[in-house]
């Protein structure tokens, strides 16, 4: 159930969760009260704290402890801070960092570099091919052995290619026709339409095309136009993670490292916590349910849907005690200037 948290007890929250980053203690009323510039009173800032409490935004570590925060209160911290930050003139930089780079691969390899460098935490990024994926161009080239290389270019730049074996002979002109007529016919559709009209077109053509629709045929038996494109995930800064107060023993701290040199992990976290219906900042505090050693790490991302099929998922992965306002605005600036690229 979403909870609405007046005025009040919003600024008492933030500063708690600020005061928190900055000192990994708990925090007490009379502390957030000397904070202030008004002359709220220890006493009802306890009762405030107190609320927040019982709200599940804070515990109490020992009875005559102060407050800390709770998982939820480091995600209401970051979507406050979400809500508030603005863009600021780097964004324009970063574009033409990102322009020079042609294909979503470079960019999201780059992308994962500034993310470490702007938050000096983990970047993690993956360019996914959708479903939407739009043609290019294909290119097919012959091969001793009867074994056919097919090139597809997708309007995004993206590359991909795979070997063929055919069953009987085929010459490099025939390879030249197929290659112009898909290109002719299916520049600019989504890879899953044009073999869908592809598959129609085989019954219907003229008779004077028999032989290089034989071999087309063939080809479209072997894959083409349905070549896999792989996520291409890049990842940097696993070793900002090194020196976490994390609460990991040393053999859970490899369990944890294992984990993040793993692609397919990385990968399937993502996935798990990055809504990709939504375009909006997504936060997650607590990842134990992706790995039990992630307890206290934060995931700050953001799914971006790209013209021409291609899908690009972003995130910070660090601890709790994060700096939320630099993340936040790492996040967004990149996000915003990889959205924002000519197409």
């Amino acid at each position: 159930m979403d909870i609405t948290l007046n005025t009040r007890m919003v600024e008492v929250l933030n500063a708690v969760v600020r005061t928190y980053i900055e000192t990994g203690e708990p925090v007490a009323s009379r502390t957030i009260a000397h904070a202030r510039r008004d002359n709220l009173s220890p006493a009802t800032i306890r009762n405030i704290m107190a609320d927040l409490a019982d709200l599940g935004f804070l515990s109490q570590p020992h009875t005559s402890a102060g407050r800390i925060p709770t998982p939820k209160a480091f995600k209401h911290f970051a979507q406050t801070v979400a809500a508030s930050r603005s863009l600021a003139n780097e964004l324009s930089s970063l574009r033409e960092e990102l322009i020079q780079l042609k294909t979503p691969e470079d960019r999201a390899e780059f992308s994962s570099h500034l993310l470490t460098e702007m938050t000096h935490n983990m970047g993690i990024v993956a360019a996914i091919a959708t479903a939407g994926l739009e043609l290019d161009q294909v290119e097919l080239i012959l091969l001793p052995d009867m074994r056919v290389l097919m090139i597809v270019v997708t309007r995004d730049g993206s590359i991909r290619n795979q070997v063929t074996m055919l069953d009987e002979p085929v010459t490099q002109d025939e390879l030249h026709s197929i290659r112009n007529y898909v290109n002719r016919n299916f520049a600019g559709w989504s890879l899953p339409s044009a073999r869908a009209e592809l598959r129609r077109r085989f019954e219907f053509e003229s008779a004077a095309y028999d032989r290089v629709l034989r071999q087309l045929t063939r080809l479209y038996e072997k894959g083409l136009l349905d070549i896999a494109f792989t996520p291409a995930v890049f990842v940097e800064g696993a070793a900002n993670l090194v020196g976490l107060d994390l609460h990991l023993t040393k053999e859970k701290l490899r369990a944890l490292f294992r984990a993040l040199e793993e692609k397919k992990r990385l990968m399937d976290l993502l996935d798990q916590f990055l809504d990709t219906d939504s375009e909006g900042l997504q936060v997650q505090v607590g990842l134990e349910k992706a790995h039990p050693s992630m307890k206290d790490l934060t995931l700050i991302g953001v799914t971006i849907h790209l013209p021409g099929g291609i899908e690009t998922k972003m995130a910070v992965l660090g601890p709790m005690r994060m700096n939320y306002t630099k993340v936040v605005s790492a996040v967004a600036h990149v996000g915003e200037a990889i959205r924002s690229l000519p197409r």
